[in-house]
């Protein structure tokens, strides 16, 4: 299942969206029951106890006082945590957050303080008999622990780019390319790599040519990555021990198009002795190219677009 045509963002605000849908309810419900036990630490954990099996997927409940001072312990499966009682959490991400008028607020995600990994809270403004509100009610959510939609986000195909490291652009013009072996036998290199991705299952390759490296992934190992050498890219032999591998159906760059896309990284190779390409991808299933220049800048883009652009617009982009 793809999130198909959402950003990063817009995919992100429809994962929110459903947690809230799952966590607001009964929140507002538990800081309703919370309000009669407010002012004693054993009635707040006894009534944290007896509520906590009805906050779905929670791993903490407890209340905090109108300045975010912890008032309860942390209440959770295992029982009854005194560690946080008296904790100030008013500087905690979760605190920091403007609160919507409904007293209810889902934070952004965070790293957590014990076990350092991504989790969210929960706030619930906890109101007493007249209206006033006294303190808040926390629920702390580990996001292994969610049961989110988990639809694949899908990256949209369009050109990016990317700033480097600003030590290495200052230092551009004081640099000039240094011919490396792979340069020196790139027309080989480069008709061992269109074999492998057209007749022998390499569907992602990552060409380093001034350190005359490669990495690539292939369909019937695609859980890790390789590495060539020198050798083994300038030896056509390197072919023989590569299973033969129909062309996928699924890659959305034509094959008749490898040998057009590798002779451009070619040429952006020997673009200019000042700006030249370090090092450029293909991904055959995402159709994306990515390319780094000498400058450290970036760029990611469609196959086909790629191939649109001549060399002045290379030398005015890096």
């Amino acid at each position: 299942m793809l999130n198909a045509g959402n950003t990063l963002q817009e995919s992100v605000a429809l994962q929110r969206a459903a947690l809230k849908k799952i966590i607001e309810e009964p929140l507002r419900d538990a800081a309703q029951a919370v309000a009669a036990a407010w002012g004693s630490r054993a009635a707040l954990n006894a009534e944290l106890g007896r509520l906590f099996p009805g906050v779905p997927h929670c791993r903490y409940l407890y209340v905090m006082n109108i300045d975010g001072v912890q008032i309860s312990d942390n209440v959770g499966a295992a029982g009854v945590s005194e560690a946080d009682f008296g904790r100030n959490r008013s500087h905690r991400p979760y605190m920091r957050e403007s609160q919507p008028a409904t007293g209810f607020l889902l934070s952004r995600s965070y790293i957590t303080l014990r076990e350092r990994r991504p989790g969210l809270t929960a706030i619930q403004i906890v109101r007493s008999a007249t209206g006033a509100a006294v303190g808040f009610l926390g629920a702390d959510f580990y996001l292994h622990d969610l049961p989110l939609t988990r639809a694949r986000f899908e990256e949209q195909h369009q050109w990016r780019q990317l700033r480097g490291d600003p030590s290495i652009r200052s230092q551009v013009f004081h640099q000039t390319r240094s011919e490396s072996e792979m340069d020196r036998q790139l027309g080989t290199v480069l008709g061992v790599v269109e074999e492998l991705m057209v007749d022998h299952g390499m569907y992602h390759i990552m060409l380093h040519f001034s350190s005359s490296r490669a990495v690539y992934w292939t369909l019937d190992d695609p859980y890790r990555y390789r590495l060539f050498d020198i050798q083994a890219l300038v030896d056509p032999d390197t072919c023989l021990v590569y299973p033969k591998h129909p062309y996928p159906s699924d890659a959305l760059v034509p094959k008749e198009r490898i040998r057009a896309i590798l002779d451009t990284l070619s040429s952006l190779r020997f673009i200019d002795e000042t700006f030249y390409l370090r090092t450029g991808t293909l991904n055959l299933f995402n159709g994306m190219v990515g390319l780094t220049f000498s400058c450290d800048g970036s760029h990611y883009m469609p196959w086909d677009e790629f191939l649109k652009r001549d060399v002045a617009f290379w030398l005015g982009s890096v």
